[in-house]
């Protein structure tokens, strides 16, 4: 393809709303142009990357015995009704009603529409183990989008679901496309780690992610060098760390005017933030819970709305007006005393090893002293519902857990029968009996799959692509096309690159050989070559991306050498 043909609109100064790398240079090297608020157009650069992607993900998706097929984006509420899941979405679901006031979604994951196509065309146990899969648009309103491609409302995604007649068979399934995944990162060139995850909104049993680490990436993942766990921090589990053993001193109420947050009681009172309890007071489904939580820790929401049994979009802290009713007190004085008998108290599992603790006495301006669980109060659950931090104990060894951030490029859930009995999907075996089909789901990005390549493999110049999913693999740049001898060489070499097969673009345009030379490194083809002055004795230089000198060929070299570096790259 010839860069005077080719639609690259390149972009020197980038929209502010660009502030990850991948974002900026998506925009920058013309991959991408924005339509609206998370939504984007793919112009034929981009394109091209992405059908690279797409193309490994097909190969290696057929090659674990995965079979594709294409469903409607648009869902009947119907199904997700049958499911229970229609109102689990919340406000990210796109919602519309045809001319017949029929109500439909644009589908966000289409797991109960596997499930009816299997439930309708499945019924013996003759016809199982299946795996099917598509890659197609999803649609989400998310509240912020934002990174670019990272949180969009509109992304590609490959989505399979396998069907088992037992758990064992679930288990050979997941297994296969674990490791067709692991092959499928691999060979898009990412470093990517495998954590342990909450199933979320899709339900199930057990899940994995596949995170790319990156200091952008909007998940954090807690692991141990020691032991090999790894988990995302939604599902990372918190050990108890210390426990106190001391005395119980006898409760004393104490004057704290004006004194509502942890940071205002420290300086006030002069005692450190883990002596202190925060009792939180959330609203769910129409009721309220408090929750007890050390006063230098976070609560994890995904794991209190799992305890609670509810989206994580069905839990939010309480309004003030809540706060008062169910404490007699203003915000800020809320304690596990006295509350209100219909909110359910929920204690943090290091609460009841700490002692003499500080909490709020459910009376404006009023904190409690030296507060023990068991003797002064009992929570109605004692479960994990903190965030982790660096320097946790692994629940697995007891070794210190590190934190890093990642990117989610992919997710595998054993999802067992939740769908599959919501919408009685089920199989006749060998002995004439009815049984639910055992499910298995599995996703991956592959808009993030681009954005993530890029976050792990750029300069201050550009992109550096990987051999695999790089628009072109070679830039051929004639420094002066004016010069014949030059432009007659670079010519030469393009048409023997394309007659190999190999995807070359050439910069035949009349620009500056700075500005070309910039333009290749933004692009971030893999190989450059250069033709300039020394192409009178057929002598170019080819230069990788990756790398800072160039190295000189003859002509009758290139060729050879071109192929001999892709094959080693992809």
């Amino acid at each position: 393809m010839r860069l005077s043909q080719l639609f690259i609109p390149t972009m020197r100064e980038v929209p502010a709303e660009a502030e990850i790398p991948s974002h900026i240079l998506m925009l920058k090297a013309a991959m991408m142009r924005k339509l609206a608020s998370g939504v984007y157009i793919y112009l034929p650069l981009g394109k091209r990357v992405l059908k690279k992607i797409e193309e490994i993900v097909r190969e290696e998706m057929d090659r674990a015995g995965a079979q594709e097929v294409l469903m409607s984006a648009i869902i009947p509420a119907e199904l997700l009704k049958e499911s229970g899941r229609w109102d689990v979405f919340g406000p990210e679901m796109f919602k519309l009603k045809d001319r017949n006031d029929r109500e439909f979604c644009l589908g966000p994951t289409h797991e109960e529409v596997f499930t009816d196509l299997i439930r309708n065309d499945v019924k013996s146990y003759r016809q199982l183990p299946l795996t099917i899969y598509q890659i197609q648009t999803k649609y989400r309103d998310e509240r912020r989008p934002r990174f670019g491609v990272m949180r969009s409302r509109e992304f590609i995604m490959k989505d399979a679901y396998s069907f088992d007649v037992d758990w064992d068979g679930l288990d050979v399934s997941f297994d296969k496309m674990y490791d067709a995944y692991c092959r499928i990162f691999d060979r898009c060139g990412l470093k990517y780690t495998v954590v342990e995850a909450d199933t979320g909104a899709m339900g199930g049993k057990d899940s994995k992610e596949f995170m790319v680490t990156s200091n952008v990436g909007e998940a954090v993942i807690a692991y141990c060098d020691n032991c090999g766990y790894a988990a995302n921090e939604e599902k990372a589990e918190c050990t108890v760390q210390n426990t106190i053993d001391e005395e119980m001193r006898p409760l004393e109420k104490i004057y704290t005017p004006d004194v509502k947050t942890i940071d205002e009681l420290v300086s006030h009172l002069d005692v450190e933030a883990e002596r202190f309890v925060k009792t939180l007071i959330y609203k769910y489904k129409n009721k309220v819970a408090a929750v007890l939580i050390r006063g230098d820790r976070e609560v994890n929401i995904v794991k209190l709305a799992n305890l609670l049994n509810v989206s994580e979009n069905d839990v939010e802290l309480a309004d003030e007006e809540t706060v008062k009713k169910v404490t007699s007190a203003n915000v800020g004085f809320a304690g596990p005393i006295g509350l209100k008998d219909d909110v359910m108290l929920i204690a943090d599992a290091e609460i009841p090893a700490m002692r003499n603790v500080i909490v709020g006495a459910n009376e404006t301006d009023y904190h409690l002293k030296n507060v023990n669980y068991g003797r002064d109060f009992k929570a109605d659950v004692v479960s994990d519902v903190r965030k982790v931090v660096d320097g946790d104990k692994c629940p697995k060894c007891g070794s210190p857990l590190k934190l890093d951030r990642g990117i989610e490029v992919g997710h595998i859930f054993k999802l067992g029968t939740k769908y599959s009995d919501a919408l009685g999907a089920n199989y006749i075996d060998e002995n004439g009996n009815e049984k639910p089909i055992i499910m298995g789901c599995y996703g991956i990005g592959l808009n993030r799959i681009a954005a993530a390549a890029i976050e792990q493999n750029h300069d201050d110049k550009g992109i550096i692509w990987p051999m695999s999913i790089a628009p072109y693999h070679v830039i051929i740049v004639p420094v002066n096309v004016s010069n014949d001898v030059q432009r007659d060489l670079a010519e030469k070499l393009y048409d023997e690159l394309s007659k190999a097969g190999i995807e070359v673009l050439i910069d035949d345009r009349d620009l500056r050989a700075g500005v070309k030379f910039n333009d290749a490194d933004l692009l971030g083809i893999p190989i450059r070559i250069t033709v300039g002055k020394k192409a009178e004795d057929n002598i170019v230089e080819l230069k990788l991306r990756r790398e800072e000198k160039p190295i000189e060929l003859k002509y009758d070299e290139v060729l050879g050498k071109v192929k001999e570096l892709i094959s080693e790259n992809m």
